[in-house]
């Protein structure tokens, strides 16, 4: 489909920030009883509770766990394929190597069953059991190979590691010869970045300066030169990098003697969601990564709001002409379907606009 045409095409979307928590957990982890690590308990009605031990973690929608419900909502929203990933808080950091590898293998197991029941309509990101590193890499290898996942989705740091740590480097190696798609998003909500705690400091600036140095680790810390083909893709639009990243690439060049051309090379081979919240900040997404390389993100079921108003808030983007009707196209759709590196034949999974409109009408 030629996404240049006329705001006549109508394409469903493809969500790649999304979150998800299967029921099977409790059966699939029967002995784990430690309180770092998220259970999720189901009420009366039509929603549940995730706690950590005896504390709440947060209120949750049933539609966290129900593939039916969910793709309810995603029909009404005219997406048509929806990436999957575990709650940040199931990547079991601070867990050894025999805890890690449970939690991590339930949880794979539970998103491959979920993306299995849903007709095509999910494809899955799972979880690695690090720091433990060649444990990651076994299960990397069969999250992959045996489960057909897309990829893996880890955190901004690692039991206290950037991304650029040396113990780290057996897994982008793997990730990169795997093809398998990585997917970066803060673990503990913000906390302990930023000098100030609580919120809306955590929320509103922690995690986006978290997910903002984990990019610096990798731009500048070698890990995107050492694998050029490695895809990665990072949360909330990159967090404050793109706006930090003319004094970056200054402070790289005077410290460190970086060639800023081949910096805005490895800037533009990273991957963002569109989860900014502001429709005029998808121009500077767009200068920065590309117009091929901004994705579709929604944060679903976490933030209300965010599905069902995608398409509105890309033609907001292009109603302030801070995106045009092809990039508006591209950030729906064909973009993560690129990073997913999907078949031709997802095109089978979409829908045509009619109530909820494509972006550009």
């Amino acid at each position: 489909m030629d996404l240049t045409t006329k705001h006549t095409i109508s394409t469903a979307g493809v969500d790649t920030h999304a979150h998800y928590y299967g029921l099977d957990l409790t059966e699939r982890l029967p002995g784990l009883r430690d309180p770092r690590w998220p259970t999720l308990h189901r009420d009366a009605r039509d929603g549940g509770s995730i706690m950590l031990g005896d504390r709440l973690f947060r209120k949750v929608r049933s539609v966290l766990w129900d593939i039916d419900e969910r793709i309810g909502e995603l029909d009404a929203a005219n997406i048509g394929v929806q990436l999957i990933s575990p709650v940040p808080v199931m990547l079991a950091y601070w867990a050894d190597q025999t805890v890690g590898v449970a939690c991590a293998r339930a949880t794979n197991d539970s998103i491959a069953a979920a993306v299995a029941r849903s007709g095509g309509r999910l494809a899955g990101l799972g979880t690695v059991p690090l720091p433990h590193t060649a444990a990651a890499v076994e299960e990397l290898e069969r999250v992959i190979i045996e489960l057909g996942l897309s990829g893996v989705e880890i955190g901004t740091r690692v039991a206290g590691q950037d991304l650029d740590s040396p113990g780290l480097v057996p897994f982008f190696e793997a990730a990169e010869s795997l093809g398998a798609a990585v997917f970066v998003h803060p673990t503990d909500g913000g906390g302990g970045v930023i000098h100030r705690g609580g919120q809306p400091y955590d929320f509103g600036l922690g995690m986006i300066t978290d997910t903002a140095v984990a990019a610096t680790s990798l731009i500048f810390g070698g890990v995107l030169e050492r694998f050029p083909k490695l895809r990665v893709a990072l949360a909330h639009g990159c967090g404050t990098f793109p706006w930090a990243y003319p004094r970056l690439r200054l402070g790289a060049k005077i410290w460190l003697g970086a060639n800023e051309d081949r910096v805005q090379e490895l800037v533009r081979s990273l991957w963002v969601d569109s989860l900014v919240f502001d429709p005029a900040h998808l121009s500077l997404l767009v200068e920065r990564f590309g117009s091929d390389h901004v994705m579709l993100g929604t944060d679903y079921p976490f933030i209300p709001g965010q599905l069902e108003g995608a398409a509105g808030f890309l033609r907001s983007a292009q109603t302030m002409a801070a995106i045009d009707a092809p990039t508006a196209h591209a950030i729906h759709a064909a973009n993560g379907s690129a990073f997913l590196r999907a078949p031709t034949g997802i095109a089978t999974c979409t829908t045509v606009f009619d109530a909820g409109g494509s972006p550009d009408e």
